[in-house]
Order: structure tokens, then C-alpha cells, then sequence
């Protein structure tokens, strides 16, 4: 083999290897091939914070496979993405495959197309170890507070917590976020609107430039202006313009993908990732809003053919970040001319939203004409005020608008239609309606990663992964939540009359917001009086800096660790040693009943309320908030409320009943059973006749498991588990429909779900062998794969799965989950090697595995 070319992923291994000859072979790492080290042995901190790399089990066979190809290939290319992840991944390949600097080459390009693949065959280089050591020492910093924050969490707080330099700081904009509209007091204003009509009939819709802050205050402005003639006071027109939005970086990408797609950052960047790999767009990881000479002729030659001359001009964009760095050009497609990236409806989405940002970026600014009209009275001297704009010249806006997050929909322009100065205007009805104030709006995630950005904290290649971890680490959540109903007063003055309505007003409505959770919100609070530094925004933003300044040579690495860690670890040592726990406990008052304190607090299980401490009673009384109720929000009113249900005597045919909510959702206890609730049962309203419906209803079905009947020789058997109802068929899990109620599902019924399933897996099936009935070739979610027993293993790159052998399939098995003989032994293929000695037995206690026989 003359020539191998490693990339990371098989998706771009394949669109890469259409644009190179015959002479070249090229294969994907699938990322990195190694990482540092399980446990806390990773970091050799007192030699120079020397990092300890291992591969991972699934990588080993990998890692094999590219070792065989690299010892046959002449020249090894390593061609992995041009920022600094991608840096490293290439650094570990050349580490890892005792690669030789004679015959390895570096290249990078920022779009998968020919000219720029063999542009960058044309011009390689080597290494850039600066940029490998930004990313080392962003990971060895991230392990070092990760590791050493965590036991402190689980010491202090609660176990199984753990914490990250940048995704904390995130928690913490969210939480603080959250408080801010606790808060917020919203206070009321009554804005004053008209319906005028000009000579011609044409109606404008205006408003006072007022606002009055009572009712009486806005009553009085009716009753002054009963009777009063209008006309336009001021006419101004002028001419505007609005100019195109840069082409997309990283995190407007993000951001505007959520407003217009309603797709979150991980999904974004999962389509951009798939987009770019098929060579479609630009690399989407970069911070730059600069276009390339090429692009920019490209998009005037689209312009020009498809819109005309007027539509044409040619602009050059500056980054304002002054540490911009991942890719040095905006996110753009690769051909302009290309209006369409495939079947996939998502990426077709996508491609169409970077196609239209980047094309109109090179358009005409367009022109309007605004219009504000002011009208007098001639009963007091308010003016009503109203705008409105035309456009003149669509330039850029017949491709694409930019969207943004103001919530507020009042502020719509509209076109107005046309008057003179001193012209009278009739109206017919003026309305003063009740206006509340709104608090700061929740985060989304893509404004999350505005936000960041505008802190200078993370970098394109870690908005997602953070808005990520906190998710996963339970200390934000996105959801969306109904809102409230509320009472307003409008005022309205026809006819001279003013009549007063009471109107209902919908707010509070939320859609796809992040909100932290009670864990989320002590571990904040917990870490921002111990580790303010870790907690600090200008902090934080400041290593990002030093990540930077190493990414340019003007830092090392072990140095800028060195500074952090030295008093980051004192404070480690000082706060496990010395620092109080963390529950979020809150006294809410006394129970008027005992007098015992009402407290809330973290328990083992989620928030709770508490009666009584163990200085009081014995026996304190304990209850779990509620999923609408927070720690930091709960009164207690609310509390008493959820004590009273264990004080509460209900019965069931005679037999003592109480009603709560556990750890796993609302439920019923009846003689010591636990019944499960619906998950959305209000338990607080929960009464004995609740109670009796709904035990008379779960017993009069049967009960579960249920055997329904027999087919293809097994029983099949419906019960519950922990994600919901399912049939037991043979060696196979049927989940049920929601449509299905499992107490009183068919035989037949069964029959099709059993025959669905039993379908559907024997499609993922590639390849099955005679040898062992428990080895299978499956194609999964993620990929085909080996299912061995109930053990799944990795198929490496490069490996067709189609056409793999047994004995393929042994020689993997060994490779990638190496275990003692005498614990699980993968069967032998006819062709095996004779059987090594076996190694002098430890003293380790093997785990139990299953045996598969040896054929």
C-alpha cells in the first residue's frame, strides 16, 4: 500500500476516499483511540502533571487493525479535523502506532470537497503540538477538578454527585437565572391603545406614550378625553435599511437552528456533523464569521444567476473575538449551487438555513422606508403614537431574516395606511388595558450558549457536550411547563360610555427552558462559597484565555496547571476537612399541632419535608415534595399539606389506606403493598373516594404477570417492569402499545405484537453460523455489531460485517473482552491456535460469567 489516510469518522473516511486515487486507502480512528487513564492514577501530578493515556477495551482490535495497515503503507496521512480535538487525535495516532515523522504527514482542510482535499494532499505538515497541548491541558485541568470536586460532593452533599469546571459555571447561570424570576415582583400598568380611522376608511391601531400605573389614573384619562377630536400631528417619514447577518459560527448556528428548527444544540451538531462529513457544508466547529475568496465568488455567482446584479454584494466579515480559533472560516455550504443536501428531511432543514444565512450575507442591504405618525387630541395634550415600515428594496431579505429571542410579541411593526398632515381621524373605541411586567426570561439551551459565549467561557467544540453533561448529571433539566391564568381589568371608552370588563389572561407558559433542579441548586450554592474561583465567570473565562495563549506558544501547559492546582488542592483538602454539609435545609415555621419544626431539606431520595427533628420525637414525619414543588419555593401551607395525607385516616374494605409519593412516583400502600398512582395524580386531592375507584378498578382486573395463552410453543407471559408493560416470548421482551391495557389484552393481540418484534429483530440479523446458535452478526442503532451470549461486541473499522467468517468473529471476541478462562471463554473455531498455558492464578475474586461450550 502506497498510501493510508486515518480521518475520524467512517462517514468521512468514505466521502474523502471518492476524491483520492487508487493509490490511496483511507480508514477512520472512530475519534480518539485513547484517553487518559480510568481512576485517579490518570495525572502524575508531582511529574509535572504527566498525563497517563490507555486504549479503551473497545479500541484495542481498532488499534490493532491500523498498526497492520500502517506497517504496509508508505506514506500515512493523518487527516483529522483542524481544530484542536482533532489535533490530538491525530497526536495520539502518531503516538500510539510508533509512527515515524520520514513518512507521516499532517493535513486539514475545512471542507470536504476535492480541490480542498488535494489542495491540503499538496500542502501538508506536521504536527502542531501547540494546539495538542491546549487540549491536554484542558482535559488534564477538566480530570483534575472533576476528581477531586466530586468525593468532596459526595462527602459534603450527596454521594454519586459529581462537578466540572465549565459545566458548573453553566448550572450557575441557570440557577441564577431561576432566582432572578422568583424574585421578580410583576407589577402592573394599564396601556392605553386606539383605533383611529382615516378619511378613507383605512384603519391604524396606536398608542398612548404613556402608561398609567392605577386603574383610576387610566379611568381619569378616559373621562378626559371623552368627546375629543383627533387628527395627525406629525408626520415623519425616513428611510432605513437593515444589514444581512454574518454567516453562522458555531453558536448562532445553534441559536438560530433553535428559533426557526426548534432542534436543541446536540442535535444540531449531530446534523452539521452528518452535513459536513458527506461534504455539504464547512467544518461546523469554528468561531469565525469569515468567508473564503472562493465561497465569497461562489455565492456572487448564485446571487447573480439566480436573483440579479442589484442582489450582489460582496462583503468581508471580521471576527470580533479577539481568541477566535477552531476553524478560520464561518459555517457555509461547500458548492453555493447546491440547493439541496439529500433525502434526510432534517439535514435538508439545516442545509437550507446555512445555505440562505451565507448566500444573503453576500446580498444588497435592504432598503425601507419607516413611518411614525403621531396624533393629538384636543381635549388634554397626550399624544398617540403609532409606527410602521415598507419596504423599498428587498435586497438580503428575500432569502433569509435573522430571528431572536424577545418573547414579547407587542412589538410587531406593521405597514400603515396612508394620511396627511393635520388630517382628522375618527375613532371608535379606545381600550386602557391591565399590562404586567415580565421577569427575564429562562434560558434555552441555545441562548444558553449565547450567554457563554458573550462570557467568553467555552469554545465551539464544548457548548454542546456542556449543555449535555448538565442534563445528564441531573442538575438542569429542559422541559416545558403550562402556564397560569390571571385576571386583568380593561377599561373601554365607546360611545362616550367607558364600561369595565374583567378579561383572562393566559402567562407563564414555558417551551423547551431549562430549570435547575433542588441538586442542581445546592451543589451551586455549595460550590460557589467553597470554590468561588471555580465558580467565577471572569475566572473561568480567563483559563479559556490561557487554553488560548497555549494554543500559541506562549504558554506551556504544565505551568498554567501548576498555577491553578497548587491552591485549588488546598481548598479541596480545607473544605473536606472542614466544610459543612450541604442539604438545603430550610425551616418553614412550626406545626400548629406539635409544635415541632417544619423543615425542608435533601433527603437520600429527592427533596422532603420534615415534622419534628430527633431532639423532638422518635418518630419524625416525613414526606416527598410534590414534582411541581421546589425546595426553595415550598411555604408552609404546602408543607402541612403533604403531612396531612399520612395523617389522614382513609380505609379500603376495612383495611387502613395511606396515599404518598416515594421515590419512584405518587402510589397507594394498602396492608403493606405499594400500588402505583398514574404519575400525574395530584396526591393532595387524593380523597377515600379517590381511594376506593380506583382499588375496586385495579382489582377487578387480573393481576400481573398474566399468562394469556400459548404460541409457537411458549407461554406468553404480560407483566410490568421498570419501562412499563411488556409480553415475555421466549428469550424476548414485546413491549406493549399505549393503547394496549395489559390486564385485559388478547391472545391475539399478543400474537402480532410477539410476530412484529420477532420480525423486526430478525431484520437486524447480517449473519448467524452453524458453529454457535449464541454468535450473531446484528446491525444496531449505532452500527453492526457481534452479540456473543448477552454480551455485545464492537465490530473495528474497515472490517465488512457481511462478509465475516467465524473464525473473524472468535479472533474479535478474544481481542476486545479478554477474561480469565475459568470465568467465560469464547468457543474455538476449527482453525484456532493451540491453546496458551495458563497464567498462575491471583488472589482477585473472578466476577461470574457465563461459560459458553466449546464446539
Amino acid at each position: 500500500m502506497k498510501n493510508l489516510v486515518i480521518v475520524e469518522s467512517p462517514a468521512k473516511a468514505k466521502t474523502i476516499e471518492k476524491f483520492l486515487g487508487q493509490d490511496f486507502f483511507v480508514t477512520s480512528s472512530r475519534g480518539h483511540i485513547r484517553d487518559l487513564a480510568s481512576g485517579n492514577n490518570a495525572i502524575d501530578i508531582k511529574n509535572g502533571f504527566k498525563p497517563k493515556y490507555e486504549v479503551s477495551d473497545d479500541k484495542k482490535a481498532l488499534v490493532k487493525e491500523l498498526k497492520k495497515l500502517v506497517s504496509s503503507a508508505e506514506i500515512i496521512w493523518l487527516a483529522t479535523d483542524e481544530d484542536r480535538e482533532g489535533e490530538a487525535i491525530s497526536w495520539h495516532l502518531f503516538d500510539e502506532l510508533k509512527l515515524n515523522t520520514s513518512n507521516t504527514k499532517r493535513i486539514v482542510f475545512n471542507e470536504i470537497t476535492k480541490p480542498a482535499i488535494l489542495k491540503a494532499v499538496a500542502n501538508p505538515r506536521s504536527i502542531d503540538n501547540f494546539l495538542v497541548d491546549a487540549q491536554q491541558a484542558r482535559r488534564v485541568l477538566d480530570r483534575l477538578v472533576g476528581f477531586e470536586l466530586s468525593p468532596v460532593l459526595w462527602k459534603k452533599v450527596k454521594p454519586g454527585l459529581s462537578a466540572g469546571r465549565v459545566q458548573s459555571v453553566a448550572v450557575r447561570l441557570v440557577v441564577e437565572r431561576e432566582r432572578e424570576i422568583n424574585d421578580f415582583t410583576s407589577k402592573s400598568e394599564y396601556r392605553i391603545t386606539a383605533i383611529f380611522k382615516n378619511s378613507a376608511g383605512k384603519s391604524l391601531k396606536a398608542e398612548l406614550a404613556k402608561r398609567f400605573k392605577t386603574e383610576a389614573e387610566a379611568n381619569a384619562f378616559l373621562e378626559s378625553i371623552k368627546g375629543a377630536d383627533f387628527k395627525v400631528e406629525n408626520l415623519e417619514v425616513k428611510p432605513t435599511f437593515r444589514n444581512p447577518a454574518p454567516p453562522f459560527t458555531t453558536s448562532t448556528l445553534q441559536q438560530e437552528a433553535s428559533r426557526k428548527l426548534g432542534y436543541d444544540v446536540t442535535r444540531t451538531m449531530q446534523i452539521a456533523q452528518k452535513l459536513y462529513e458527506n461534504g455539504h457544508i464547512s467544518y461546523m466547529r469554528t468561531d469565525s464569521v469569515n468567508l473564503s475568496l472562493t465561497a465569497i465568488n461562489g455565492a456572487k455567482e448564485e446571487i447573480l444567476k439566480e436573483y440579479g446584479e442589484e442582489f450582489s454584494q460582496t462583503r468581508k466579515f471580521s471576527t470580533k473575538s479577539e481568541n477566535a480559533q477552531e476553524a478560520h472560516e464561518a459555517i457555509r455550504p461547500t458548492y453555493f449551487n447546491n440547493r439541496n443536501s439529500g433525502a434526510d428531511p432534517q439535514q435538508k432543514r439545516l442545509y437550507e438555513l446555512i445555505w440562505k444565512r451565507a448566500i444573503a450575507s453576500q446580498m444588497t442591504r435592504a432598503e425601507l422606508e419607516k413611518t411614525i405618525i403621531t396624533i393629538s387630541n384636543n381635549k388634554n395634550g397626550e399624544l398617540f403614537k403609532v409606527e410602521g415600515e415598507i419596504i423599498k428594496f428587498e435586497g438580503f431579505l428575500k432569502v433569509y431574516l435573522e430571528s431572536t429571542d424577545d418573547e414579547d410579541e407587542e412589538n410587531d411593526e406593521s405597514v400603515l395606511p396612508a394620511v396627511a398632515l393635520n388630517e382628522a381621524l375618527n375613532t371608535n373605541e379606545i381600550q386602557a388595558t391591565e399590562k404586567f411586567a415580565k421577569s427575564a426570561p429562562r434560558y434555552t439551551e441555545a441562548s444558553l450558549v449565547k450567554k457563554l459565549e458573550e462570557l467568553g467561557i467555552g469554545r465551539p467544540s464544548t457548548y454542546a457536550p456542556t449543555i449535555q453533561t448538565v442534563q445528564k448529571r441531573g442538575y438542569v433539566v429542559s422541559e416545558s411547563r403550562e402556564g397560569y391564568k390571571r385576571n386583568i381589568i380593561q377599561l373601554v371608552l365607546v360611545n362616550n360610555q367607558i364600561e369595565r370588563k374583567t378579561i383572562e389572561e393566559k402567562f407563564g407558559f414555558e417551551k423547551n427552558k431549562l430549570f435547575p433542579t433542588d441538586i442542581g441548586m445546592i451543589v451551586t450554592d455549595f460550590l460557589f462559597e467553597n470554590f468561588h474561583d471555580v465558580m467565577d465567570y471572569g475566572f473561568t473565562a480567563s483559563v479559556e484565555k490561557e487554553f488560548d495563549e497555549i494554543a500559541k506558544g506562549l504558554k506551556g501547559w504544565q505551568s498554567m496547571i501548576a498555577d491553578f492546582y497548587s491552591p485549588f488542592s488546598e481548598c479541596v483538602v480545607k473544605t473536606s476537612e472542614t466544610g459543612l454539609r450541604a442539604t438545603g435545609e430550610r425551616i418553614l415555621g412550626k406545626d400548629p399541632e406539635t409544635g415541632y419544626d417544619v423543615l425542608v431539606r435533601m433527603g437520600r431520595y429527592g427533596a422532603l419535608v420534615q415534622l419534628g427533628s430527633k431532639d423532638d420525637t422518635e418518630t419524625p414525619v416525613f414526606a416527598s415534595l410534590l414534582p411541581n414543588q421546589s425546595l426553595e419555593q415550598i411555604d408552609l401551607e404546602q408543607a402541612l399539606k403533604l403531612f396531612s395525607l399520612a395523617k389522614q385516616e382513609m380505609t379500603y374494605k376495612d383495611q387502613p389506606v395511606s396515599v404518598g409519593k416515594g421515590r419512584y412516583g405518587p402510589y397507594i400502600k394498602l396492608d403493606g403493598k405499594f400500588i402505583s398512582l398514574p404519575s400525574d395524580t395530584n396526591i393532595l386531592e387524593f380523597s377515600n373516594d379517590h381511594v376506593t375507584a380506583f382499588l375496586d378498578d385495579y382489582y377487578s382486573r387480573p393481576q400481573l404477570p398474566r399468562d394469556v395463552g400459548n404460541y409457537n410453543d411458549h407461554v406468553l407471559s404480560v407483566n410490568k417492569g421498570r419501562f412499563g408493560p411488556y409480553i415475555k416470548f421466549g428469550d424476548l421482551f414485546v413491549s406493549l402499545a399505549k393503547s394496549d391495557d395489559p390486564y385485559t389484552i388478547s391472545l391475539e393481540r399478543a400474537i402480532e405484537l410477539c410476530e412484529a418484534k420477532a420480525k423486526t429483530e430478525a431484520s437486524k440479523v447480517i449473519k448467524s453460523f452453524e458453529q454457535d446458535s449464541n454468535i450473531q452478526v446484528l446491525n444496531g442503532r449505532y452500527g453492526a455489531y457481534i452479540k456473543f451470549g448477552k454480551d455485545n461486541v464492537k465490530i473495528p473499522a474497515n472490517v465488512e460485517p457481511e462478509q465475516m467468517t467465524y473464525e473473524q468473529v472468535i479472533e474479535i471476541i478474544k481481542n476486545q473482552a479478554p477474561v480469565p478462562a475459568k470465568e467465560k471463554s469464547a468457543p474455538k473455531a476449527k482453525t484456532a491456535a493451540p491453546k496458551a498455558k495458563a497464567k498462575a492464578k491471583t488472589t482477585a475474586k473472578p466476577k461470574a460469567t457465563k461459560t459458553i461450550a466449546k464446539k
